[in-house]
């Protein structure tokens, strides 16, 4: 018959199949964590994409003025979607929910109109095996084109 005490010295001074145990206890979370770092770091890289398209559809619509042209609202959400799914920035289409530009009723520069340009977008997830399905952002400014 085996003693008690002496069965669990044995096993507390027993190291086999330890680090296999430790891994399999704190593997996933640790995998987890590098996951969720990843899907910030995306997060942030296709916000700031957005902040880039908006500057520039910004000078776009500058520089259209600057060569006679004056762009409207429609110009504009047309530049901005093919701005954002282009290089460098190449957002992905069907991540683009909504770009609106609409006109503000009273400008705060005389002399321009006055624009709110809004893109909403849906960050592509690496977190779906944790449930995590979408990632909305979005992002507005005004926009202004000389009258």
């Amino acid at each position: 018959m085996i003693r008690l005490p002496s069965f669990l010295s044995r096993l507390r001074r027993n190291q086999n199949g330890s680090v296999i145990i430790e891994f399999a206890l704190l593997g996933p979370t640790m995998i987890l964590l590098v996951l969720g770092v990843l899907q910030v770091g995306l997060g942030m890289q296709n916000y700031n994409a957005l902040r880039s398209v908006s500057a520039d559809v910004q000078r776009y619509a500058a520089i259209s003025y600057q060569n006679g042209a004056r762009p409207d609202a429609d110009a504009l959400e047309t530049y901005t979607t093919n701005t954002a799914i282009a290089a460098p920035y190449a957002l992905k289409s069907g991540g683009l929910l909504t770009v609106t530009v609409t006109p503000v009723a009273t400008s705060r520069v005389v002399g321009a109109t006055e624009y709110t340009l809004a893109i909403n977008y849906v960050v592509p997830t690496i977190l779906t095996i944790i449930g995590i399905e979408n990632i909305p952002i979005s992002y507005s400014r005004p926009i202004f084109v000389a009258i």
